[in-house]
């Protein structure tokens, strides 16, 4: 969970696009207090994320407004359920609406693809006694990352690194930029001053057997098609028994399932963060004193 400082602080920024010069509709219609309820309400089936998110938008705009969760993150909504209701101050519900949707639906659209990708995966791995982990990538929402990796880990699915510093990740670029994996490898470990683990980007056989000579801790198959990873596969599984094998680059749902019968351990994607589709999530405001319901259609 990210610390408060930081929804704090994401949120105000994102509040700061739609209000930094007043709501002019709701403080019109709205120059006094209105007590009022919203009910967050599943359009569709999805996996729930972003809850504390969309609760800072509102405590951030009215620290007396009260959020009661129904269904708790990493759990599934079915299709009509109510995901929870916030109570308050109508004007700051009316204020904090969209900001507070697009959070949510966005993490939560990232935790229910990423389920998605998990369940087919497991599914495709029953013939193995290797079930891979779906991981994600760094290729995420610049200021958000922390935010959608925990709604990664929230649809099943496992964290790579979060930055440079956490793991070398030996890539193209930087083999050709070091004439090769051997050179990268010997590089990296002449000058690495405490233990980490060393994972080469690879993308044929002839990369893997010098991966696996120059002694990678883990090897990356990239964008191979699934003959050349079932072989690349065969060939480390017999070499180098140990060594943890990551596959990635054009997996989605129809091909996951075949990429996982290929007994690798990791399935990276980096479309489960830059490509979720956001979830379909509506917020009904009831006026309390008059029992009147407006749907949420902010634009």
């Amino acid at each position: 969970m990210a610390e408060y400082f930081l929804l704090k602080e994401i949120v105000e920024m994102a509040l700061a696009e739609d209000i930094v010069y007043g709501d002019k509709t709701t403080d019109a219609i709205f120059p006094r207090p209105v007590l009022a309820t919203g009910k967050l309400i599943a359009k569709e089936t999805l996996i729930v994320a972003g809850l504390e998110l969309f609760q800072t938008v509102f405590s951030v705009l009215d620290p007396q407004i009260q959020f009661e969760v129904l269904v708790a993150q990493g759990k599934e909504a079915k299709e009509g359920a109510c995901i929870g209701r916030v109570t308050g101050d109508g004007r700051a519900l009316l204020k904090g609406e969209r900001t507070a949707l697009n959070f949510l639906q966005h993490l939560s659209g990232i935790a229910t693809l990423t389920h998605q990708f998990v369940v087919l995966a497991a599914e495709g791995a029953q013939r193995n006694r290797t079930l891979p982990a779906i991981v994600d990538t760094r290729k995420t929402t610049p200021g958000l990352r922390v935010l959608e990796k925990e709604a990664v880990l929230l649809g099943g699915g496992l964290n790579h690194r979060f930055h440079l510093g956490d793991l070398v990740l030996i890539k193209d670029n930087h083999i050709a930029l070091a004439k090769g994996i051997a050179n990268a490898v010997r590089a990296t470990r002449a000058t690495l001053s405490h233990p980490l683990k060393i994972e080469v980007e690879v993308t044929n056989i002839k990369e893997a057997k010098e991966a696996i000579k120059s002694g990678a801790d883990i090897i990356m198959l990239d964008n191979m098609s699934i003959p050349e990873i079932e072989s690349a596969v065969a060939l480390i599984r017999k070499t180098a028994p140990l060594t943890p094998i990551e596959v990635s680059g054009g997996i989605n749902l129809k091909n996951v399932a075949r990429v996982a019968q290929c007994g690798v351990d990791m399935i990276s994607i980096g479309a489960i963060t830059h490509s979720a589709p956001a979830v379909d999530i509506s917020l009904e405001i009831t006026d309390d004193k008059r029992n009147r319901v407006k749907r949420s259609k902010a634009i």
